[in-house]
């Protein structure tokens, strides 16, 4: 006996890197051929406005990303951030803060900062969130490695389907720092959000048909030179799904991709465009 797939429908997208900082810039940048967008200089960092300017400044890179892309799919959606449940994922968290910690507990443990502490913690973007939003709901914040995007769209869309109510799914990872370099190979600052219903609404933009399957057929390949360079971040697991949703495939045909979540397994997902 076969299991059909879970049907799930995205309201509301998220994406930020330097070079791509909202979705619809993303949509240009991630589309096949596209050239990749020049680099701002001085190099931006995302402002999400949930949370105050003073936070904002010493909050790293990873929560600040995860925020920002949380904020702009749930702003799509057009749901309350109040109603969402959510799941954050990320491979590493704040590379950054892991290696400021590490040095300073090799050279003076007692300059510890609690700050830094408090944000190498794997759920701070997601204890952010909740606190930015209000929101009763649970949050989750897991990992996965190399396929942590794909965990944590399991995890969502099994909570989606259990619960029979949206979920929030936001990524960020960052790039490896000082003598993590020679064991981390993630490299640049990568973030992505969706948020996904269990049924139709307005709001909906497509339909995702998930599958669990054994491991096999054709991995995507990356056909956007903005997603090429990303290629090397944690969270690059997310890319092929970003540039079809940039690109759906014209009505009444059909985009499906694989995703590695595990050990010979995949999230087999096929991407409908909604007339």
């Amino acid at each position: 006996m076969t299991t059909p797939p879970l049907a799930l429908f995205v309201e509301g997208i998220g994406f930020w890197t330097p070079r791509a900082r909202s979705w619809s810039e993303a949509t240009v940048a991630l589309q096949p051929g596209a050239p990749r967008p020049e680099l701002p200089q001085p190099l931006p960092r995302p402002a999400p406005d949930a949370r105050p300017p003073n936070e904002r400044r010493r909050a790293p890179d990873a929560v600040l990303i995860a925020l920002d892309v949380a904020q702009q799919a749930q702003r799509m959606s057009g749901r309350p951030a109040a109603e969402l449940a959510s799941v954050f994922t990320s491979a590493h968290g704040d590379l950054a803060i892991v290696d400021a910690l590490c040095a300073t507990l090799a050279t003076n443990p007692l300059a510890l900062s609690p700050m830094r502490f408090h944000h190498s913690v794997h759920n701070a973007p997601s204890g952010y969130w909740a606190i930015a939003s209000g929101s009763p709901a649970g949050s989750n914040a897991l990992a996965g490695y190399d396929r942590s995007f794909a965990a944590g769209l399991l995890e969502a869309a099994a909570l989606a389907a259990a619960d029979g109510r949206p979920v929030l799914l936001a990524g960020a990872d960052t790039e490896a720092r000082g003598p993590m370099l020679s064991v981390n190979t993630s490299r640049g600052l990568l973030g992505a959000a969706l948020v996904l219903a269990p049924q139709r609404s307005a709001a909906a933009r497509c339909r995702i048909d998930v599958e669990f399957l054994p491991a096999g057929g054709a991995r995507p390949v990356l056909r956007s030179a903005l997603a090429a360079e990303l290629a090397d971040n944690a969270l690059a697991d997310a890319l092929p799904l970003f540039e079809a949703l940039a690109s759906p495939p014209p009505p009444g045909a059909a985009a499906p991709l694989r995703m590695p979540v595990g050990p010979g397994t995949d999230l087999a997902l096929t991407l409908h465009p909604l007339s």
